[in-house]
């Protein structure tokens, strides 16, 4: 694929599975282990200024790009890399745009705002999010505007707007009642299922125990219950994620015993992974811990405090 020539759909067909292939390996171990898409989107950009592509491929070669800029910014993201992850999902988003591909539109929008909302930008989050809900709209993607619908519920969830986040999560989750009906998803929204609903509703209720009250802290743990065990080894990187917040909510619950038991089993997946989300979703767990004086709190951690301490990847 370096050598630029007439293009054919079996060539984009090939960059298509290489881009699928590294969007699995960074689900199942992190951003650290995707940087080989930057040959591929090396690749891909030889062949759209130098190849001669046909009319009808081009828009797809340009979504390729498009994805692979999108695949970058969030192994960027996950390795705590803010402005090259920025950088990364403004291109992609201008290529998606020259496609004429609203659906990818709306994912990297989806992105930008998760970005935001990890650093604690609540308003840009929320203005990436309607951006990216506009983008579904224009591409009739019911997937893709529940996904943005949750997202947005946890962005007022984490403001401390309680009825409006359980506004907008019961409306994702009426959007997400016709899933069996949807077409097949594309490759950059697959991951949404039911057990990424169950983890964004308990991640919604998550952050509504931290930021309004703590009554809802025992429906957060029966949904996040319902998603680790729907989350398979090829998810790992989500099933970190959400055993982090299960523990949390164990402990504003008091029971810091299960707090500590589900803690630990986080940390140890959370070790084998290249990724620093997984470090900086660990502080809120680590501020309880803190407060609390038994010996198991106190090993836990320290094994967190020296996790988070380490270079990142």
């Amino acid at each position: 694929m370096t050598t630029p020539g007439r293009i054919g759909i079996a060539e984009v067909e090939c960059l298509e599975n290489a881009v699928d292939g590294l969007r699995a390996l960074d689900y199942r171990q992190g951003g650290a282990f995707s940087r080989d898409a930057v040959h591929v989107v090396k690749s891909v950009s030889l062949l759209l200024n130098w190849g001669a592509v046909p009319g009808g491929l081009r828009s797809r070669l340009l979504t390729v790009l498009a994805d692979l800029h999108n695949l970058l910014g969030w192994t960027e993201f996950d390795i705590g890399r803010r402005v090259p992850a920025r950088l990364r999902f403004d291109r992609a988003l201008g290529l998606a745009a020259a496609a004429g591909n609203d659906d990818l539109m709306a994912n990297i929008c989806y992105r930008l705002g998760r970005l935001a909302l990890h650093h604690d930008d609540i308003e840009g989050g929320l203005d990436h999010l309607r951006q990216g809900q506009a983008a579904a709209h224009r591409s009739d993607s019911p997937r893709a505007q529940a996904i943005l619908t949750v997202n947005e519920a946890w962005a007022l969830a984490k403001a401390g707007d309680e009825r409006a986040a359980l506004t907008s999560l019961a409306h994702a989750e009426c959007q997400f009642e016709n899933a069996g009906n949807w077409p097949s998803p594309r490759p950059w929204e697959a991951f949404f299922g039911t057990t990424d609903m169950a983890a964004m509703r308990g991640t919604v209720l998550t952050e509504l125990a931290r930021t309004v009250t703590s009554r809802h802290c025992e429906e957060a743990i029966a949904r996040l219950h319902d998603a680790v065990g729907g989350y398979g080894a090829e998810m790992s990187r989500s099933l970190a994620l959400t055993l982090i917040m299960l523990a949390q909510n164990h402990a504003l619950q008091g029971d810091f015993d299960e707090a500590v038991r589900t803690g630990t089993e986080a940390l140890d997946l959370a070790r084998g992974l290249g990724s620093t989300r997984t470090k900086d979703r660990l502080a809120p767990l680590a501020a309880l811990l803190r407060g609390h004086a038994d010996p198991a709190s106190r090993d836990l951690l320290a094994r967190i405090d020296g996790y988070r301490a380490e270079p990142n990847p």
